[in-house]
């Protein structure tokens, strides 16, 4: 049975006693159906659950879409069922597509770091396992340096080490069609109402953005 499978039937127990199951509405930020910005870039982060980083960047003003799928490991032909064996060196990640003239790469490694605990290693919260791994993907020696500074920046603030990973890009596979903008599409289920959305707005609440009109 898959991590997620049996997180959802846990955290459907408690959604039946607590306060969780009072989440209210959220509008979940989607991929925005426009062309490609002329010069958009791309950039590659891994942070426990891809569920939770695509709604993360997607509502942040300048980023088009965030598309879910997996990098980091050895397969050339990753499946979803692969990866969360752990086997494949694979971390569930999610690329971003944005355009720089609207959001700095800067802002996107501060979305990154304040939308989960980087001092976690191989896990975030109760997602376990090297495919949940905290990793920013560089593509060139500025945005290189740009995630060590912030990482620097921050870790004051952390009792333990940042655990992140900060490797070079190599190979994004997008993954299975379902993952696609999945929160949107599933917010019901058990995972999502008890774990998802109540992470997205603890990012909503901390971090200043800049956000998108939903």
């Amino acid at each position: 049975m898959q991590m997620k499978t049996i997180l959802s039937t846990a955290v459907f127990a408690l959604l039946l006693g607590t306060s969780c199951a009072q989440t209210p509405s959220v509008k979940i930020p989607r991929a925005t159906s426009t062309k490609p910005a002329p010069g958009e870039k791309v950039a590659t982060f891994s942070e426990g659950c891809f569920w939770h980083a695509e709604i993360v960047f997607q509502s942040l003003e300048g980023v088009r879409d965030a598309v879910s799928g997996y990098s980091g490991g050895t397969d050339t032909d990753p499946t979803y069922e692969k990866v969360e064996t752990g086997e494949t060196g694979h971390a569930e990640t999610v690329n971003v597509y944005y355009d720089p003239a609207r959001i700095s790469y800067e802002t996107l490694v501060k979305a990154f770091f304040a939308s989960q605990d980087p001092t976690e290693v191989n896990r975030q919260g109760n997602d376990v396992g090297t495919q949940y791994r905290s990793v920013a993907f560089y593509r060139n020696d500025q945005e290189k340096a740009t995630i060590l500074a912030e990482i620097k920046r921050i870790t004051p603030q952390y009792k333990a080490p940042i655990a992140t990973q900060v490797v070079p890009f190599e190979h994004f596979y997008p993954a299975e069609a379902y993952h696609q903008e999945y929160i949107y599409h599933h917010p019901e289920n058990p995972y999502v109402e008890g774990v998802s959305i109540p992470d997205y707005l603890r990012f909503r609440q901390t971090f200043p953005g800049p956000y998108k009109a939903l």
